[in-house]
């Protein structure tokens, strides 16, 4: 039985992962230090045999005693609230953290996956945004810790896929809902879904035109296992090209939810992103992937999670 280690396992895609990888037969070691996971997360999986959570901050040396084939590194803060709340863990776990888990990796002989992101790409300058551009970062603005954590995090594993051997895959994560996303995330989904759910004013940023282009988590964690069993080393886009505005999306949620809110707008925060759109041509080829689940189908079974959630 082959044996994997999660870290970020109790995140959004990390607990969606865990998951995953019980269903396909596999050993699953799951670390997190709640920073921004949560334990309600996984806690339907305590007590599956063949499910373990180790309580670890991975930006100190990481421990797992036993075999381990495969690493999937997912522990990072993910939103531009967390930027600001826990700017210097988000660069560690990014630098520190993936340092560890590469050395984990090589040390375990494991194939190694990092969850990169779009946000290397920046504020683009291309569109849609494909694998070799090498993207429009600010290195110092406010979205620069994240930014320069996961471009630093795809240097780094490439310097030990080169250096030492070790088998890595490099994902870029584009915007991504579902259910287990946090009422208080502070992206789009959950802020309008939330926002609406209570009849409060949807809080639109700019005058909405900027764009997204939102994949629901189950295709993604289809792509990130596609991606993980695959040869390829070099980066690969996962996300769906069906783009929308913030505008468009924020009136989309409050007609799903019935909601009675208005929008309202607010300055464009520093450095965010004017379009996003992934170019998927790599993952459809190589992969065999694209997402399946239409926005209107994913975001009714969000909306669902968060009406449990809120208690409503």
């Amino acid at each position: 039985m082959a044996r994997v280690l999660i870290t970020g396992g109790a995140g959004f895609l990390g607990s969606h992962l865990c998951e995953k990888f019980l269903g396909e037969g596999f050993e699953v070691v799951c670390m997190d230090n709640f920073i921004t996971g949560e334990p309600d997360n996984i806690a339907h999986l305590i007590g599956n045999p063949q499910f373990q959570f180790v309580k670890h901050d991975v930006t100190e040396y990481i421990y797992v005693a036993g075999e381990v084939n495969y690493i999937l590194h997912f522990a990072s803060p993910a939103s531009p609230i967390d930027y600001l709340k826990v700017p210097i863990q988000t660069l560690k776990v990014g630098s520190l953290g993936t340092h560890k888990a590469l050395g984990l990796a090589h040390a375990k002989g494991a194939r190694f996956l990092i969850a990169s992101t779009s946000e290397v790409y920046g504020d683009p300058l291309v569109h849609p945004q494909e694998e070799s551009y090498w993207g429009n970062v600010n290195p110092i603005g406010i979205r620069g810790v994240y930014d320069e954590a996961k471009r630093f995090a795809e240097a780094m594993t490439m310097a030990y896929h080169r250096y030492h051997g070790v088998e890595t895959r490099i994902i870029r994560i584009f915007n991504t809902y579902g259910p287990r996303m946090r009422i208080e995330d502070g992206r789009a989904i959950p802020a309008f879904l939330s926002q609406a759910l209570r009849g409060e004013p949807v809080t639109v940023f700019g005058d909405g035109s900027q764009t997204r282009s939102v994949c629901y988590v189950d295709d993604l964690v289809d792509g990130i296992y596609r991606l993980l069993m695959s040869d390829e080393t070099d980066p690969v886009n996962i996300g769906n090209p069906d783009e929308i505005t913030m505008l468009e999306l924020a009136k989309e949620i409050i007609e799903l939810t019935g909601s009675k809110s208005n929008i309202v707008f607010k300055p464009l925060p520093q450095d965010d992103p004017k379009i996003r759109q992934p170019n998927i041509e790599r993952a459809q080829r190589i992969l065999g992937w694209e997402p399946r689940v239409q926005r209107r189908e994913g975001l009714a079974k969000t909306l669902e999670y968060f009406k449990k959630k809120m208690g409503l």
